[in-house]
């Protein structure tokens, strides 16, 4: 449904600029941004999602990714449609690069989405599939009711947000996985649509502005980013930025969208690129999206004891103390733990639950 939306203001032409995004899109009466989802109606802006998703599911944590945030945990994810981004290699673009509001088949209200989670279980809401950032108010709302029920919120996005809203909407973020998609200009413009700095700057802010717990997620693409050179540029700014514990996921690339000629990542590429992030200091580097035990596994960055070992989104091994320390050497590790792995010490697993919500 159609909810009044923030964040745009009149120019002297009679159309509305909507300051979200560094898009600045610029509206007519009835036109919609770049995203598709915000128009101009009756001289405002409109968000056309609000309230409307495309699904619920618990699925665990892990899955987001996020591996340094109650490892085990289970979480409500949904999300909307549309994107402001236009990446070519987009891998839901049935539902980002949709215009088709009918595949929007669930209803939920924010109050509804908090009860959810609640009976279902789950321990946190993700605002994921498509980016949160274009349906900042409908997140907003769900976060704050969500926490309101002792809910935790984590938000999956490509970070492509102006400072303003950015404050409102990482204010009510437990927990983000950010994609930083190359570490060129000429990607994100050829290849997304965008620019890179606008990432770079939102990465800061939430690492060194707020209390978001922040883990970022790179896919790799065969010729496109994947070069030693661009990994290890990419790896050091994180390192001189942001610090040594961010962690960090290479995931694999499939061919999809508009460039399914492109081939699959190697694993070998995945396992050079996380060699060479813990090179430049990084001491959380993770691989995705193909099987690789020690990719997935949560060493110490001090004794180098395996203290998490993951198989894809299965938990095989957890030996953290009660704070979040290596029992080994008594090091800290980085992230959010909580006083056992999951709901009753059991972690929540590679399920994929659907949920139905209605309100």
């Amino acid at each position: 449904m159609n909810h009044p939306a923030r964040w745009w203001h009149a120019l002297p032409d009679g159309r509305i600029q909507c300051d979200l995004c560094p898009r600045d899109c610029q509206l007519h009466e009835g036109q919609r941004g770049a995203c598709f989802v915000r128009q101009m109606q009756d001289g405002g802006m409109q968000l056309t999602t609000y309230g409307r998703s495309s699904g619920f599911c618990i699925d665990p944590i892990e899955k987001k990714p996020l591996n340094h945030y109650y490892p085990g945990s289970s979480i409500l994810s949904f999300g909307t449609a549309g994107c402001n981004l236009a990446c070519k290699f987009c891998q839901n673009w049935d539902i980002s690069r949709s215009k088709d509001m009918d595949r929007l088949l669930a209803s939920a209200s924010p109050q509804a989405i908090a009860e959810a989670a609640v009976a279902h279980g789950a321990d946190a809401v993700a605002y994921t599939y498509n980016d949160p950032v274009i349906f900042a108010e409908y997140a907003i709302d769900t976060a704050l009711a969500c926490r309101a029920r002792g809910i935790r919120n984590v938000a999956v996005t490509a970070g492509y947000i102006h400072p303003a809203p950015a404050r409102e909407f990482f204010a009510v973020m437990d927990a983000a996985n950010v994609d930083l998609k190359a570490f060129t200009d000429d990607f994100y413009h050829q290849l997304c649509g965008g620019h890179l700095q606008p990432v770079l700057d939102l990465l800061a802010y939430v690492h060194h502005e707020t209390a978001c717990w922040l883990e970022i997620t790179t896919l790799l693409i065969p010729g496109h980013n994947d070069s030693p050179a661009e990994i290890g540029r990419l790896a050091h700014w994180i390192a001189r930025e942001l610090g040594p514990d961010v962690p960090l996921h290479f995931s694999a690339f499939h061919p999809d969208w508009k460039m399914a000629d492109v081939p699959d990542t190697p694993p070998a590429t995945l396992s050079h690129a996380r060699h060479i992030a813990q090179d430049a200091g990084l001491n959380y580097v993770y691989t995705g999206n193909v099987h690789d035990r020690a990719g997935g596994t949560t060493f110490c960055p001090s004794c180098q004891a395996a203290l998490i070992v993951r198989d894809w989104y299965d938990i095989r091994h957890y030996e953290l103390t009660t704070d979040g320390n290596c029992p080994h050497c008594k090091a800290r590790i980085a992230g959010h733990f909580g006083a056992s792995l999951g709901r009753d010490g059991k972690a929540f697993g590679p399920h994929r639950i659907p949920v139905h919500i209605s309100s």
